[in-house]
């Protein structure tokens, strides 16, 4: 009884920023147990799912990146610049939208007037990164109703239809069960509603990941997993598909970082809460190892000017909740002119 009790406290100290009437249903009352459809346990992603992921332990790097971070990061920001000009392109308004985790602190300071967005929900698992964008927007006098809450992406507390636009920006690579957490966008949405999510690509960290995989065969004889695996750009269709949303759009961009060792790179990643947070993973990285990465990298990829470079590989997804008004694939067979009588066409013009 005394565990369900600390638990539902918990659960509603974490919704306790959220206007009431933007929750679940299943989230609006708090008993000695845990209430029909909300799970509130470690956050580690459900109980059959599989997980990659320690959710706990990214909850607690978010917790250090909230400290860490300064005042702007270039490759954040030139991350959330881009999928914000996505907005841009759409003829209409999106008055209410909820921004998740990542750089949602990159988005709130850049997104100056875009999409005609009235009101704005940021949220994120760490309760001290919602405090620090808390304090950044005090300072913010733009007029943007905000408000914050402390939540995560694999059991999204936002209400049905409620959303005109959900924005992630560098976090869901995160998330256990990334087709799932978007149904639940999708279902957040109101119909007509727009997805704008940017994840890390496959070739994230590529030379990082190189230079770590030889240094621990030289220094340990063996390897054990250090990065996260991401997913591939061929995959990010199928996600927005899988996940129910129409007119899906998908491109990317790759970003290359400039730093003066490997060294400064891990203290980026860390400001970014983009360390390591697998379930199996080795906890202790040598010291002798992290030194041979670092002396590696540097003589493989070291630049000129003595910098090193970073690869970061930028998948953009855009997705439409469904809604009569939307344009709809033609049914099949219903062409009225062939292929042949195409070439035929552009064939002769071409002569």
């Amino acid at each position: 009884m005394a565990t369900g009790l600390a638990a539902a406290a918990a659960a509603r100290r974490r919704l306790l920023l959220l206007p009431r009437h933007l929750l679940r249903e299943s989230h609006l009352s708090f008993s000695a147990a845990p209430a029909e459809g909300l799970d509130v346990g470690d956050g580690g992603g459900g109980g059959g799912r599989v997980k990659i992921f320690d959710r706990d332990l990214k909850r607690r790097h978010r917790d250090r990146a909230a400290w860490a971070m300064g005042e702007t990061d270039a490759l954040a920001d030139a991350v959330a610049d881009n999928l914000l000009d996505r907005l841009e392109d759409c003829r209409k308004a999106f008055p209410s939208a909820l921004c998740l985790g990542g750089s949602a602190g990159a988005v709130r300071r850049l997104l100056r007037g875009r999409g005609g967005i009235e009101k704005l929900i940021m949220m994120d698992m760490s309760a001290d990164m919602v405090r620090k964008w808390r304090e950044m927007d005090n300072a913010t006098d733009d007029g943007l109703e905000t408000h914050f809450v402390v939540g995560d992406e694999e059991y999204l507390p936002i209400k049905e239809s409620s959303q005109d636009t959900i924005i992630s920006c560098l976090g869901l690579h995160w998330t256990n069960d990334l087709p799932g957490a978007m149904i639940q966008c999708r279902l957040a949405l109101k119909p007509d509603g727009l997805f704008l999510a940017a994840i890390l690509g496959g070739e994230t960290l590529k030379e990082l990941r190189i230079a770590c995989t030889i240094a621990q065969m030289e220094r340990e004889g063996g390897i054990s997993p250090r990065m996260s695996p991401l997913a591939q750009v061929r995959d990010a269709g199928n996600l927005l598909t899988r996940a129910g949303f129409t007119l899906p759009g998908v491109d990317v961009d790759r970003y290359t970082v400039k730093y003066n060792s490997a060294l400064e790179l891990v203290e980026h990643l860390r400001a970014m809460g983009e360390t390591n947070a697998l379930f199996q993973r080795n906890p202790i990285l040598k010291k002798d190892t992290a030194l041979a990465t670092a002396a590696i990298y540097q003589t493989m990829f070291g630049l000129e000017d003595g910098t090193v470079p970073a690869t970061f590989q930028v998948i953009y997804m855009t997705g439409w909740k469904e809604h009569p008004s939307q344009q709809k694939a033609k049914r099949r067979g219903s062409a009225t002119v062939s292929f042949s009588d195409l070439q035929k066409q552009f064939g002769s013009n071409q002569n």
